[in-house]
């Protein structure tokens, strides 16, 4: 892989909970590069270290040891402060629950990063993002006046405004009714599409993983298979294999 162009990218990354007898080993040496423009699924079973694994890219949480690079700054050995602001430069996020503010419109909420740092709106561009999310005629309600899939697409809305190098998403159709699941699959993967945007996206979901360029295995704290692009049927069928294999 050429690292040159690698957006996110881990080294012997691990992350061990307790001590002693209790001791948790959640990750245990992973390494990656993600390249830009791309969608990775990462996948795995609960407690498999998937969610970990994407709060310590994200720099939500640091790793027990091993490096992390976004954009090719070292964020491990960064200050809280300086964390945050590499997240407004760099990172969009999209949460299982939509993290909405609820005092907020729609329309201030999809703002809010740009409100945060301080930067001014492309109207132009923010026109045909809510545009793409089918959200014109409702930006000025509130997250409550709002149904869960119209949630989750502020919530998608808000993760690209600030074009932000890569975006991570936890679970993002997990809260959601299949139509509603497909509707926002169908954005995410657009955005990779039609903007290059780059996107890490965490699922249990075999349709979600389907949209992917490349999907990570992730069993015991380790990547035990990378694959790229596969169906749904062929995702549930890898699962099932990983799953019979780890019961054994």
């Amino acid at each position: 892989m050429n690292s040159a162009n690698t957006v996110v990218s881990a080294t012997d990354v691990t992350r061990v909970y307790g001590s002693g007898d209790t001791v948790v080993e959640a990750l245990r040496g992973i390494s990656l590069e993600v390249d830009p423009g791309k969608l990775t699924a990462v996948m795995g079973p609960s407690g498999s270290g998937k969610s970990t694994f994407m709060h310590i890219l994200a720099g939500l949480d640091k790793p027990t040891s091993g490096s992390v690079k976004i954009a090719g700054k070292e964020i491990t050995t960064m200050s809280d402060n300086e964390l945050t602001l590499l997240r407004r430069e760099h990172i969009g996020f999209v949460f299982q629950f939509y993290n909405l503010l609820p005092m907020l419109t729609a329309e201030e909420n999809v703002k809010l990063p740009l409100t945060v740092a301080g930067k001014d709106v492309d109207q132009g561009w923010y026109d045909e993002l809510i545009e793409k999310v089918g959200l014109t005629k409702r930006m000025k309600h509130r997250p409550t006046q709002l149904s869960g899939g119209q949630q989750q697409r502020v919530a998608v809305a808000r993760s690209l405004v600030s074009r932000p190098t890569v975006i991570f998403a936890d679970e993002p159709t997990g809260n959601l009714d299949s139509r509603s699941s497909g509707e926002i699959l169908t954005l995410l993967r657009d955005a990779c599409s039609t903007y290059g945007q780059t996107i890490v996206m965490v699922t249990h979901d075999p349709r979600a993983a389907a949209i992917a360029d490349r999907i990570l295995y992730i069993a015991d704290g380790k990547i035990v298979l990378d694959q790229p692009g596969a169906t749904a049927a062929e995702v549930l069928e890898t699962m099932n294999r990983l799953d019979a294999l780890a019961a054994s």
